[in-house]
Formats: C-alpha cells, sequence, structure tokens
C-alpha cells in the first residue's frame, strides 16, 4: 500500500510534500496508518488529538496513546480536551454534532496560530459510502450524496481512495498499535447503526467492489454537482439582484426557467433554509409572507422575495416603542442617529434633514416605528395622507417601510425620517426660531 499511496499523493495530493500539516489523529487505526504513510514518504506533519472527554479514563489513554505516537514518530503534537456534552446542550445540538463543531473549530484556530497550512484527516472509502447512506436517509439532495470530498480549501483526505481493509491490512502487516474506541460497537449513534448493520450485510451481499462503484457514482455526482452549480451561475446573473440589504429575486425571471423550485432550493440552501414547500410557496403568496432560518430571512414583496440577514435589534425594539426627546437635546444615537441644532439661516434641503419651526414643537418630542393608521400632512400639501398610501405611491418595498421611523410632537408626526417632513410645521416668514433636524443613516 505504501507505494500505491505514493504515488496517490504524487497524482493527486503533490503540496502535501512541500506544506506543513497538521493530521487529526484520534488513536485509531485510520490516523495512525495515515501517520506512519506520511512519515514513510517524507511529509511535514504534526499531529493534533482532540479528547472529548466523553469515554472517561478511556478516552485520557486515547490521549497518552497519541503522545507517545508522535514521540516514536519524533513529530510535534498537540492536544486539547473538551466538555463535549455540556457544549452538546448549550447548542442544543446531538453529541456528535458537537464534537465536529468543537475539533474543526479547534484545528482552524490551530492552524492560525501554528503557521500550519492544510489539514488532513484520515477518511477513508468506507466513511464516504456511510456518509452518502446518512444524507440519503436524512433526503439531503444531490450535494449530499456526492459524498466526502477529498479536498476542501485547507482540508484534505488523502485516504479517501482506500478502503478500511486496505487501512487494517497495512497497519497490522506494518505491525502497529492502534486505540479501539468502545463507543464503535454501540449502535446508538446512527453513523455506527449504519456501519453495523446495514453497510457489513450489502458489502456481503453485493456483487463485484461495491466500494469502487460507490466511488465512481460519486465521481459523476460530482460531475452533475458542477454542471448545476454552472448553470445557476447563470441563473443568478438573469433572476438575482445584489443589493445594501442582500438579494432580490424576481420572481417573474424564475418562474420562466424550467423546475423553478429546484432552482430555489439551489439559490436558498446555502442560507439556511429547510421549509422548502412554503419557499415555493412565496412565488405565489401575498405580499408581507415570511419564512424564517437561523440567520436569515425571506420577505414576499409584490413580484419579488427578498433575502436578508436577520436582524438583531428587531426583537429588542417592538414597533411600539417610543424614545423621547427632551427639549435642549442636542444628539440622540438610539434608535436612530438625529442632531438637534438651533439655525439662522436656511440651506438647501435634503432627505437627511429638515428645518421646523422650533416655536410650534412640544416636548418631549418622540421617535418611533411607523404604525398603520398613521397620518401626515405632506410638506408643500394642503391635505393629509396615510402613512400607508404615502408608501405605495413612493413605491416603497415591504423590507424599505420596516426601516422608517418618524419623529412627532404631541402625537403629530414632524417628519418621516429621511423621507418627508410635515407642512404643519415649516418654517414661515412668522418664524423666529428655527431648527434644524439631521438624520445620519446607520451604514
Amino acid at each position: 500500500m505504501e507505494k500505491k499511496f505514493e504515488r496517490h499523493i504524487d497524482a493527486k495530493f503533490p503540496e502535501l510534500k512541500s506544506k506543513k500539516i497538521v493530521l487529526a489523529c484520534s488513536g485509531g487505526v485510520d490516523s495512525i496508518a495515515l501517520s506512519h504513510l506520511l512519515k514513510r514518504i517524507g511529509c511535514d506533519f504534526a499531529l493534533a488529538h482532540c479528547n472529548f472527554s466523553l469515554r472517561g479514563e478511556e478516552s485520557d489513554e486515547d490521549e497518552t496513546f497519541v503522545i507517545d505516537w508522535a514521540d516514536r514518530l519524533s513529530v510535534a503534537v498537540f492536544t486539547e480536551t473538551f466538555d463535549t456534552k455540556a457544549y452538546a446542550k448549550e447548542q442544543k445540538v446531538s453529541t456528535q454534532m458537537a464534537a465536529r463543531d468543537l475539533r474543526y473549530e479547534w484545528f482552524s484556530q490551530l492552524m492560525v496560530d501554528t503557521h500550519y497550512e492544510v489539514l488532513v484527516t484520515a477518511h477513508h472509502a468506507d466513511d464516504a459510502l456511510e456518509t452518502i447512506l446518512i444524507n440519503l436517509s436524512r433526503g439531503t439532495g444531490l450535494r449530499g450524496l456526492s459524498g466526502i470530498p477529498d479536498k476542501e480549501v485547507t482540508i484534505m483526505r488523502p485516504l479517501l481512495a482506500f478502503t478500511k481493509d486496505e487501512v487494517l491490512t497495512y497497519a497490522k502487516k506494518e505491525n502497529l498499535y492502534w486505540r479501539e474506541d468502545s463507543s464503535n460497537a454501540s449502535d446508538d449513534y446512527l453513523r455506527n447503526e449504519i456501519r453495523n448493520q446495514v453497510i457489513q450485510p450489502l458489502k456481503k451481499a453485493a456483487k463485484g467492489d461495491l466500494l469502487q462503484a460507490v466511488q465512481r457514482t460519486q465521481s459523476h455526482l460530482r460531475q452533475s454537482q458542477a454542471l448545476i452549480e454552472d448553470y445557476m451561475a447563470l441563473v443568478y446573473n438573469l433572476a438575482v439582484t445584489e443589493n445594501f440589504d442582500g438579494y432580490t429575486l424576481h420572481i417573474d425571471k424564475l418562474q420562466e426557467l424550467p423546475n423553478t423550485k429546484a432552482i430555489l432550493y439551489e439559490l436558498l440552501h446555502p442560507f439556511g433554509f429547510t421549509a422548502w414547500e412554503d419557499i415555493s410557496e412565496l412565488l405565489t403568496a401575498q405580499s408581507g409572507k415570511q419564512i424564517f432560518s437561523d440567520s436569515f430571512r425571506l420577505l414576499k414583496d409584490r413580484n419579488v422575495i427578498l433575502l436578508t440577514e436577520r436582524d438583531e435589534n428587531d426583537d429588542e425594539t417592538d414597533a411600539r416603542d417610543t424614545f423621547l426627546v427632551e427639549k435642549g437635546v442636542k444628539q440622540i444615537t438610539h434608535p436612530i442617529a438625529l442632531k438637534f441644532s438651533p439655525i439662522g439661516k436656511i440651506g438647501n434641503p435634503t432627505t437627511t434633514e429638515i428645518v421646523v419651526d422650533a416655536d410650534l414643537l412640544k416636548y418631549p418630542l418622540e421617535v418611533r416605528k411607523w404604525r398603520e393608521g398613521d397620518v401626515f400632512q405632506p410638506f408643500g400639501m394642503s391635505g393629509k395622507k396615510k402613512l400607508s398610501k404615502y408608501f405605495k405611491d413612493e413605491k416603497l418595498s415591504l423590507l424599505a417601510k420596516e426601516k422608517i421611523w418618524v419623529l412627532t410632537s404631541n402625537d403629530t408626526i414632524v417628519w418621516v425620517i429621511g423621507h418627508r417632513a410635515d407642512d404643519r410645521f415649516k418654517v414661515t416668514p412668522k418664524t423666529k426660531q428655527k431648527l434644524q433636524i439631521t438624520y445620519t443613516p446607520s451604514v
């Protein structure tokens, strides 16, 4: 296997012979065999071991074993201990997911701190098959069935071309020692159950080399995925507009394309959305319909779907809250930035500043989000207009309307901030004191 492995490295991973490597080493046969192979072919690497504190003394013994193994190989070793169960409880995830998140976060920081360039893991062909079956059971689509990639930016998996049997045969031939994780024999975890109850019988029942057949299928699926990604780049340019607040998906453009639901999936899955039936219904839903992922929001607005990040401040600032501005205050920074300055001469008006008759103001002034039913008298007009009608006339999106604040005096709107002043507070020849109010939009 050593010669086959070196030919594989030269063909697919030549950078491993010139870069500094961190090898994730559990102490099991896979990572022990891989570290032995890397040493044999002259790679510059260190071992990194995670103690997840899940098996008591056994976990600590694994750590000691890896430290001793690093000493035998004459390579550096890094270790870290985690309270995995506490982290899983805090983050409300499974123990396995917690362990995965903890180790990759630590590996990433370790590489930054030590200036190592590549993380290598000991995943092999059997692991790839397990992952496919797990993803198949979860309905993850084509991307999930493409298996574990052999390269991901700074992560490389050079053993994916080799089976578990090949790794074991090599380890035994070289008289290597390794640690057996007692939890691997248990079916408590889904991966173990699939490994023990599905894959082993499947290997026996399959005619020919099952793992090689799966690898060929994965290769075809990855090529199909690449075609989809190329197509989606064209779709993005046609139907998606990037703007300051996020992205705008143009429904008319999307509906001109075949397989619209599949296109929506490809566009939105990177943002954590999973409610695909609800998302597809957005195409015909009424304006105002919303769908949330953990970090993003979809909002239907007439003939578009708006994709934006969720604003944590929206949860903290209720639309009914008001913020008082007492007389004499020169500026505020919350909930928005406003500056109040007595002036003598009026300059050219802008959307970010107004000048009012100071004597008409009744304190305290209030800053609040606009509300349904709000009415004001637009500057330069004699009649009143509902804000909702004004927004419609101005063709403001739902997203834009959500962000609008008003300044009021004695429950009367002085300014639809950033848009239009109220005519009732305008400066006239009889005005004695002028107050300039300036709005600084957040970046």
